[in-house]
Formats: C-alpha cells, structure tokens, sequence
C-alpha cells in the first residue's frame, strides 16, 4: 500500500509544529479559521516540492492560496519566527519524502529555495539531507523529482512522488459547476472548481457500465443520492435545453426529472439542483481511474442538506477504494451531519478536531472511539455531540 501514513508539518501558516497519522477517509472538523485548511495546503506546498518548483503557479496549480513568504511562515508572540518550513511525509511502506524551504521575508524571490530535501524508499536513501550544501546546484530547483524518472515505476518512493505531484485541494463552486464560468485552474479528470463536470460525468458513467455487475452497483448508488432523478446522460446538443443567453460548454449534462411529464422533464447543470452536481463532482473524483491517488475538498459540506451530507460521507471509504485501493482523501467540513456518516469503527476513517491553543497554534488530534464516546454516542448521534462540546472543535463565542 502506498498510502500516506505519516504527515508532519513545520513553521507553516498557523501550524507551528504539528504530526499526525492518516487514513483512507480524513475528515476535519473545527472552528473556522482554526487551519483546516493551511494543513491541506501544507501538503500542496510539499506536491510542488516534489514536483521541482516551488513557486506560485504551482501551488495555484494544486489549489494553494498564493501570498507572500511572510503570510506563509508562522509568526507568532510566543516564539521565534522560523527560518524555513518543513513538510515531510512517510508511507504504510516507510517511502519517505521531506523538504525545506527558505524564502527571504524582506525581499522574497519569485521561488522558494530548498534549504533540505530528502527522499527514502524505506530501504535506500535516494535524496539526502546534505545535497545542498554542493555550491553547484540550482537551490530552486527539487532534485527528488529528477532523481525518481531513474526509479522503477513501483519503487515505493516512486510512487510517492508521483502521489504527492497529483495532490492538489478542490473546492468546487456552483457556476463552475454549471458551465457558466470558467475554471481558474483546469486539470484532468476534472477542475479544482468543478469545470469540465459533464466530461467528468461521461467518463465515469462509461467506465461503471462497461464494468461488472459491483462496477452497475456503484453507479446506481450515485444515482440514488439524486432522489428526483431518473437519469443523467450528455449531450453536445442543448439548443432546445438552455436559453441562448446562457454560456454553455461543449458537453451538457442532461437530467432527467422522474416528476416531470417526458415531454419537458429534461434539465442541464444551469437548471438541476446544486447539490445534484456536487454529488455528481465527489463521485467522480473517488471513483475515476485516472482521478488523484491523493486529494482535499475543502468544504465537503457546502450546499448539502444534512441527510445527503451524512449518506455521501458513508459511501466515501468504499467509493474511495473500489478501483484504487491506495486511493486516500482528505476534506473539511462544518456541518455536523458529516461526523454521522463517518464510520469510526473502521481503522481507515478518521475524524480530526482542529483547533488553536492559547498561543494561537494550530492542533491537531484523532478523535477515537473511546469508552466514553462509546456511551454517549448510544444516546446522541457524533453530530449532536460534537454541538454539545463533547469532542472540543467548536468556535469559542
């Protein structure tokens, strides 16, 4: 298995010093403006590492707020500014890759310099610390993404990188989705906001129905969550669907209202429910072959209602894993319904409270099935929970 383990990040944003251990399903809850989202986009820092460049089309790339080096280095009252950022990150197999990166606070360069970079297959060190101290070598750019083209393809280090070079966080947005706007940042099988949603959707449909009886199974679970739908197909013909003074994309997708008489039953992306296309953009990032092994949504939650909030979340791990089963996904969320469909007996999902202590420093903590919990979850659902203050991660207002 090449799943990321181990995560441990350094001087980043909000995250002063943090580690944790992964799962397949990672699900983080807290108050907002805790740093939920600076962990996801610590690993996307690291993704552009991997890749040879850190700088901010790249981090653009994989959904990373672009700023300054200031705004990225933790700077608080309590201690000392640190002189770089480092992320690392270790496999179920021990496959290691670690950075860090320097970039002046005064006058910052376009790209950050890598102080350390350090890349392991468990067994064999491939990348070690002292590299950089050669005075020959370019210090902006990564020499682990050179090294790895020289690996066998199943060289657990490898594919690590290749994992980390796919990372990037989603956060779709409903005009994306809808076709009416362009993606900012497009990538295969489908963009960071949404676009290219009807392509997305034609792909997997095609791969579940040339699959096997599970592969009909799966798809018809992702047509369930759509309760009001009796079909979803594509089209590049949609004159007679949308308005002409609509924008409109190539490929439509077209949805079929089972309450609606035939004649006029039919709906593309601009017209359907949002959270039909939000169901529709989840599936086909946890099920498509040539989706990332690893990814973020942040905001899982948003435009949900509560029940199909807690019905997408129980099908994830299996979603996740059916075609791929090194495939991990990490997401944020605010809406307690999300805790309900987590099954936390399972050792690969995972529930993580953020929040910051009386410095201000990000923390981080797996939320177990203890004794307790164990008690009070008979009488209360984990949602109900969490809004009594029973697993910390609320806003203090």
């Amino acid at each position: 298995m090449a799943m990321i383990r181990e995560v441990e990040i350094r001087g980043f944003k909000s995250i002063y010093s943090a580690k944790i251990e992964l799962g397949r399903v990672n699900c983080f809850i807290g108050a907002n403006g805790v740093g939920k989202s600076n962990f996801l986009e610590a690993l996307g820092v690291l993704g552009a590492a991997a890749n040879g460049t850190v700088d901010d089309e790249s981090l653009l790339r994989r959904g990373v707020r672009a700023g300054l080096p200031r705004l990225y280095k933790s700077s608080f009252i309590s201690d000392r500014t640190p002189v770089h950022i480092a992320i690392g990150v270790k496999t179920e197999t021990n496959a290691e890759y670690r950075v860090s990166l320097l970039n002046p606070l005064d006058s910052p360069e376009p790209a950050w310099s890598y102080k350390t970079e350090f890349l392991s297959d468990g067994k064999t060190e491939i990348v070690s610390d002292g590299v950089r101290h050669r005075k020959n070598l370019n210090s902006k750019a990564g020499l682990a993404a050179l090294q790895i083209v020289d690996l066998e393809p199943d060289n657990p280090a490898a594919r690590l990188m290749r994992r980390l070079q796919e990372f990037a966080i989603y956060c779709p947005n409903t005009p994306t989705l809808r076709g009416i706007v362009p993606d900012q940042q497009s990538r295969t099988p489908i963009g960071l906001g949404g676009g290219q949603l009807a392509e997305g959707f034609a792909a997997l449909r095609r791969y579940l129905e040339d699959g096997n009886e599970e592969d009909e199974d799966i798809l018809e679970q992702v047509f369930e969550l759509i309760d009001w739908v009796a079909d979803i197909q594509t089209t590049d013909h949609g004159a007679n669907l949308l308005s002409p003074q609509v924008p409109r994309t190539h490929l439509l997708l077209k949805f079929s209202d089972r309450f609606m008489q035939k004649s006029r039953n039919e709906l593309t992306a601009y017209d359907a429910s949002e959270g039909a296309l939000y169901v529709l953009f989840t599936a086909l990032l946890c099920l498509l072959p040539n989706a990332p092994r690893m990814f973020a949504i942040d905001n899982l939650d948003q435009t949900l209602n509560p029940r199909l909030l807690k019905a997408i979340v129980s099908r994830l791990a299996d979603w996740l894993s059916h075609d791929t089963p090194d495939r991990q996904l990490l997401f944020t969320a605010h809406n307690p319904a999300a805790l309900d469909g987590l099954n936390l007996s399972d050792p690969k999902v995972r529930l993580f409270a953020v929040e910051r202590n009386s410095n201000g420093q990000t923390v981080m903590r797996r939320l177990t099935l203890t004794d307790d919990l164990i008690e009070l979850n008979r009488q209360y659902p984990l949602s109900r929970l969490w809004l009594m203050g029973h697993l910390g991660a609320v806003p203090n207002v």
